[in-house]
């Protein structure tokens, strides 16, 4: 029998293969990888868009006899900055949160997750404040084309931001699982910050256009 057992063998592979498994702990979760693929797609949406923006921008200076030169750049009102002093503090809430989840603490961790989406919540009814403010100074969106591209850029970036209040109210309806819901907020968190980053580079490029 022995002799059986050895000649069954693979001799090519290597001893005790079959045991070993990698622990479920490094393989990356779905939710984890999927996220990350959003960020991938959402770069190069946000990054086309700001192509057109500054092709579109260039584009009267380009043209014989002025023909085309429609485009005139949208004031920076106040508001605009509070705006992202806003989303800011929405975001260091959801570090806050992501760090309190991974020391464990659910019930400080939910407390600081609802204020970071309070505090999107809010954002977002300060840039419908803002919409308004430019549409009563004037500002609409067939005017001219920066006026459009800022209408498109804010509300592509506002419906994201409204996906990610969305998973944070679905991580908090998991009370009965703990570390789900912890592990959903770390990446609501990480979600958020990149949020911040495609916020501060919009705004960047509308000012200094």
């Amino acid at each position: 029998m022995s002799l059986l057992r050895r000649l069954g063998e693979k001799s090519w592979e290597t001893p005790g293969a079959e045991a070993y498994r990698e622990p479920d702990s490094y393989r990356p979760a779905a939710a984890t990888v999927g996220v990350y693929v959003y960020f991938g797609v959402a770069t190069v949406i946000f990054t086309l868009i700001a192509a057109a923006y500054l092709a579109r921008m260039g584009l009267p200076a380009a043209m014989e006899h002025g023909a085309g030169a429609d485009w005139r750049a949208m004031p920076e009102p106040p508001l605009l900055w509070i705006n992202s002093g806003i989303l800011v503090l929405s975001s260091l809430a959801w570090e806050a949160a992501r760090r309190l989840a991974r020391r464990g603490e659910i019930g400080r961790m939910q407390a600081a997750t609802l204020a970071g989406g309070g505090l999107g919540l809010l954002f977002l009814a300060g840039q419908l404040l803002l919409w308004w403010h430019y549409q009563t100074a004037g500002y609409f969106l067939s005017a001219n084309p920066a006026n459009a591209f800022f209408y498109l850029l804010t509300a592509l970036h506002g419906l994201h931001l409204a996906g990610g209040i969305a998973a944070g109210v679905r991580a908090l309806g998991q009370p009965g699982d703990a570390g789900r819901a912890a592990r959903n907020v770390r990446l609501c968190a990480v979600y958020w910050h990149y949020l911040l980053l495609v916020w501060v580079l919009l705004a960047g490029l509308l000012v200094m256009t």
